[in-house]
């Protein structure tokens, strides 16, 4: 087997089991691996370190597999992680939906590997080389375990153009899905769109998120910006909103968002569509006197890398100083940031500024992440890029 071996005292992360090898932290490796293909990480003096799959066009030259020599990197190894993975979704996602992530990539071992669950469909996305590599493996063993009859690639990410991957989706097994998948959350329904969707086609990472603001928003007044598909309109409806304002820039998602209103049962009329963009619209509000009880904040990713930190600090910082201003007093802001490179000190740094400048006290009241579908590895930090704060203003 090929090898990598990494300079002198460039091995600490690898100890601490994180998973990622960055080629500046590279001696030399013997051999010219192919994308994916399985080597050995050795330390300077030679000590075996890990098994790893390999990218040679990305600064994140290696993704760690397993760190146990005596481990078979093979089919039956990835059959496994998978099933491992599956699992762990039977422990901690109830049995009120049917839509949930099955692998949420580095954090269940399975580094650049995401699969989603709607309904009978299972959505892959791979992200990185290694991923790619083992595809049809993972298309096999999803249907071999039951969890679905339909597979469906979105591998059509940003992140693949880093690995040197060119984009693909398409089916992979039992054919096309049809346009909009019916999936339930609780007491919501949704159509899921997983050809053309974001993500993998809808915001699952949110599902936890949407129930507490079902559950407080009975007979207020609620402003969704950045509504999307109407994940956050949908749950304040059913859980009794007066009304919604709901912001978005898209005219598709809008409509998409009126689909799933309506196939939850719930009455249009409560629901001001409003097609804008967000940052104008916000201002426009508040000069029309506008108040609301409750605002979610749900914004794309702002900063995708660490170089687009100080833009996107502006960016949050600006939405989340026009919200406070809209809110009024006792009103609740449910404010979120996907992006990864903004950690979560920063956000609350950035959400606190906001609210000094406007001129209102904010009290933290609830600390947000995703749902346990997407767990943390403790050895892998970067899995926690959903960071969420429920702000209650005096």
């Amino acid at each position: 087997m090929k090898q990598i071996v990494l300079k002198a005292g460039r091995d600490k992360s690898l100890l601490r089991h994180h998973p990622w090898i960055f080629s500046g932290a590279i001696e030399r490796a013997s051999g010219d691996a192919e994308p994916g293909e399985t080597v050995v990480i050795r330390s300077a003096e030679g000590r075996f370190l890990a098994y790893a799959a390999v990218s040679p066009r990305s600064q994140i030259r290696a993704r760690v597999w397993s760190f146990e020599e005596r481990e078979a990197i093979d089919a039956r190894f990835m059959r496994s992680a998978l099933e491992r993975a599956v699992a762990f979704r039977s422990q901690v996602v109830g049995q009120d939906t049917d839509a949930y992530r099955l692998v949420h990539a580095e954090c269940d071992a399975l580094p650049g590997l995401v699969v989603d669950r709607y309904a009978d469909t299972a959505v892959i996305q791979c992200s990185s080389a290694g991923a790619d590599y083992w595809r049809e493996t993972y298309a096999d063993a999803l249907i071999e375990t039951g969890v679905c009859r339909r597979v469906y690639e979105r591998s059509d990410t940003e992140p693949r153009n880093l690995e040197g991957l060119v984009p693909r989706s398409g089916a992979l097994r039992g054919g096309e899905p049809p346009e909009g998948i019916a999936v339930t959350e609780g007491p919501a329904r949704f159509l899921v769109d997983v050809r053309r969707g974001q993500k993998t086609g809808f915001f699952l990472d949110q599902r936890d998120n949407r129930a507490r603001v079902r559950a407080a928003a009975h007979g207020r007044e609620v402003l969704d910006v950045f509504s999307y598909t109407g994940g956050f309109v949908v749950a304040a409806l059913t859980g009794g909103a007066a009304g919604v304002t709901a912001i978005d820039s898209s005219a598709d998602a809008i409509e998409r968002a009126r689909e799933n209103v309506a196939a939850s049962g719930l009455e249009a009329h409560r629901v001001d569509w409003q097609r804008a963009d967000a940052f104008a619209r916000l201002r426009a509000l508040h000069a029309e006197g506008r108040r609301f009880d409750l605002v979610v904040l749900d914004p794309p990713k702002f900063a995708p890398t660490e170089r687009h930190v100080a833009r996107a600090a502006r960016a949050y910082k600006d939405i989340n100083l026009w919200a406070f201003r809209l809110l009024r007093p006792g009103g609740t802001l449910f404010t979120f940031s996907c992006s990864g490179a903004i950690d979560a000190a920063l956000f609350q740094s950035i959400v606190a500024g906001a609210a000094l400048d406007a001129g209102v006290l904010g009290r933290i009241v609830a600390r947000l992440g995703a749902a346990p579908d997407h767990p943390v590895a403790l050895h892998f930090p970067e899995g926690g890029y959903l960071k969420g704060l429920v702000v209650k203003v005096a």
